[in-house]
């Protein structure tokens, strides 16, 4: 989580006052807008999962599944190592 910090400096009664504002990515909220999304697609939708899983918040809804999406995209570190009976240095041979 990425913090902001935005440091103000005012004048009241011809004293200086600084004002520090700590945010996090968390309290900033961004609106979505979706376009060329066929209605028959978000009836679909809002039938299937958000009604039945959300209780009809759409909102609730779009914020799990992209959460869970992301959550699926972690990388899975794999190491592989050979086993001792494997031969990796044969030659092909003619």
């Amino acid at each position: 989580m990425k913090t902001i910090t935005s440091t103000q400096t005012r004048s009241k009664n011809g004293n200086r006052h600084k004002t520090a504002l700590l945010v996090t990515e968390d309290d900033l909220l961004v609106d979505l807008a979706y376009h060329n999304v066929p209605p028959s697609l978000l009836i679909k939708f809002s039938e299937r999962i958000v009604q039945p899983y959300y209780s009809g918040n759409l909102t609730a809804a779009i914020q799990d599944l992209l959460q869970k999406a992301l959550a699926e995209q972690q990388p899975i570190h794999v190491h592989i190592t050979p086993a001792p009976y494997c031969n990796l240095t044969a030659r092909m041979e003619n």
